[in-house]
């Protein structure tokens, strides 16, 4: 019963995921229009500088996120700390915690400064583009960031019930 559930739960993460991939999609269309109107209207400088930025934005945000999850799992590992764990092992968890805890704050610090690159484009967008393909703009920045958002999470529920399922296969004679 058990793993027919976790079957079934992965099935829908798995459609879940195709819809996200089919939205991110629709939303790369978007934005090689919106980078065709861009290279159109803007001075070349100012075009290198909006494309460096929309580059910059999934990389940093894949960063974050991946440190993120690094870091959560490290801190459940700690969490399942007791007394029969070996101290190389307690003192391995505390290094990686640290270097990841170090690592997710300068992430942070590159999506601060991403933030205001992020105001810099669009002030200069605003000079060339109408208000509508200016909140298309502001649209397609938001969607780019939380379908990434949303493809991680999807990717991470998939891996853990997939390894809730073969270890629950495992388990069983």
């Amino acid at each position: 019963e058990l793993i027919s559930s976790l079957q079934s739960k992965l099935r829908t993460l798995w459609e879940e995921r195709e819809l996200v991939l089919s939205e991110a999609r629709g939303c790369a269309e978007q934005g090689e229009e919106l980078e065709v109107t861009v290279r159109e209207l803007c001075k070349p400088n100012e075009f290198e500088r909006y494309m460096m930025f929309i580059g910059d934005l999934e990389k940093v945000v894949s960063l974050l996120l991946c440190l993120s999850s690094r870091l959560a799992r490290v801190q459940n590992a700690m969490r399942r700390i007791d007394g029969n764990t070996d101290a190389e092992e307690k003192q391995s968890l505390n290094e990686r915690h640290k270097l990841l805890s170090r690592q997710r704050e300068d992430a942070k610090d590159l999506k601060e400064n991403l933030d205001r690159r992020e105001r810099v484009v669009s002030g200069i967008l605003a000079k060339y583009l109408t208000e509508q393909q200016l909140q298309d703009y502001r649209r397609f920045v938001q969607l780019k960031t939380s379908l990434l958002i949303e493809q991680k999470d999807l990717e991470e529920q998939i891996k853990f019930f997939e390894e809730q399922l073969g270890n629950l296969e495992k388990s069983i004679p």
